[in-house]
């Protein structure tokens, strides 16, 4: 038979785990680069993107002095979904850490 308080204790340390890696993952921060560097995407664990950063010279671009918008934009889009995939490998290794490399389905 079930223990009911035990339940209870578990259920608590499960929400005191999912608050932990919250905590880190908010404190985690990534970077995504695309273009050689022209441009910078921060962004933390949870996947809030904090910062863009664009180097002068991505928007002049290599043609003529005329900004190249849409090079500008496949380099941020590049960046951001970098950081993303990083974000992804803190995610899981966060969660990982903290289950002490319990072999859950669908966490690795």
């Amino acid at each position: 038979m079930i223990n009911p308080l035990k339940i209870s204790e578990m259920l608590s340390q499960a929400n005191q785990m999912q608050e932990e890696v919250q905590r880190k993952l908010g404190q985690t921060v990534v970077e995504g680069t695309s273009g050689g560097g022209a441009v910078t995407a921060t962004m933390n664990g949870k996947k809030q993107l904090l910062k863009i950063r664009i180097e002068p010279a991505a928007v002049i671009g290599l043609s003529g002095g005329q900004p190249d918008v849409e090079m500008l934009e496949d380099l941020v889009v590049a960046a951001v979904n970098e950081a993303g995939r990083k974000a992804d490998e803190a995610i899981q290794s966060s969660v990982q850490g903290i289950l002490g490399g319990l072999k859950l389905p669908g966490l690795g």
